[in-house]
């Protein structure tokens, strides 16, 4: 359902606006199906030549273009970073690149399609707004929010077919922490993102209903007093992504906690090793410890020590 929301809203996007471009890297053939049948002329094939899209873009946004670029996130952002920096992101050229399979999606296909330090690339580049949904209600807000901020961004689509986190459109600011609905009083916090917000949510629901649970699709900019305020209403946060505990939603939540509000965090990521065998994305979820089972161990056990009753 991402995917086709993904697709639903470029169609619209495109179909508002002639300027819009739609560059990909010899992907996504089938999904963008609809894409070439409304908007043929505003579509480029570039190639397995990810580098040299990336300066087409840039050009291209120069002339009064709006590309969006479009390949798996093991290459785009990780491939190209030099060119997203110098090329687009200097002079903060609007430039949407979509980095889809996030995580281990492509699970198969092994290490060099496995992307999980996208966000830590991105995030310390200067004028790159980062986003990261997690269900098709926020594909389609941050599509929204990627084409109206007029900047360079990076939207980040993971697992496809995970199910829904709201049960409708949602409306809120970029940089917001959206609330996932649990109940109306919080014992301790889980901060997600992408994925694994859905995840949250589950084990917020079976097992830890004073539980707050919120979904984070900004993850730069990001609303730093909002993130203060969960701080000081919880005694523990649980960050949960899939990415890198190095430099993605985990450091975020950690750097503000210790400039303004002190509290403990839990990061539950990829830790510092790549994955040791291919298999299904469920055996990788399980093999790096983020299926619910592991997640729910790991959380249980960290607030045993930690979590005042």
């Amino acid at each position: 359902m991402m995917r086709k929301a993904f697709s639903d809203a470029l169609v619209r996007i495109a179909q508002f606006n002639p300027n819009v471009l739609l560059l990909t890297g010899d992907h996504g053939y089938a999904l963008f199906d609809d894409f070439r049948r409304h908007c043929p002329d505003q579509y480029i094939n570039a190639g397995i030549a990810e580098q040299n899209m990336i300066g087409m873009a840039a050009g291209l946004a120069r002339t009064g273009f709006r590309p969006f670029v479009y390949g798996l996130s093991a290459f785009i952002p990780t491939r190209v970073v030099e060119q997203i920096k110098l090329d687009v992101a200097h002079d903060n050229l609007p430039v949407v690149f979509i980095g889809d399979g996030a995580g281990f999606v492509y699970s198969h296909l092994g290490t060099s399609h496995q992307s999980f330090e996208d966000i830590a690339c991105l995030r310390a580049i200067p004028n790159i707004q980062i986003y990261s949904p997690s269900d098709q209600f926020e594909t389609t807000q941050c599509m929204n929010w990627a084409y109206e901020t007029h900047a360079t961004c990076y939207l980040r689509l993971g697992k496809s077919d995970r199910g829904d986190v709201h049960i409708a459109p949602i409306s809120s600011q970029s940089g917001d922490l959206l609330p996932v609905k649990i109940n109306d009083r919080a014992d301790f916090a889980f901060i997600a993102t992408g994925s694994l917000v859905l995840t949250a949510k589950n084990i917020a629901q079976k097992y830890f209903p004073l539980a707050s649970v919120w979904s984070v699709p900004t993850l730069k900019p990001i609303d730093v007093e909002q993130v203060v305020s969960i701080c000081k209403n919880h005694h523990v946060i649980v960050v949960l992504e899939e990415h890198s505990v190095y430099g993605g939603l985990g450091g975020i939540i950690s750097e503000i906690a210790s400039e303004r509000m002190p509290t403990k965090i839990l990061r539950i990521g990829v830790r510092d090793r790549l994955s040791e065998k291919c298999g299904s994305y469920e055996y990788l979820l399980r093999e790096h410890g983020l299926d619910e089972n592991s997640i729910l161990d790991e959380v249980r056990r960290y607030l045993s020590t930690n979590h005042k009753p």
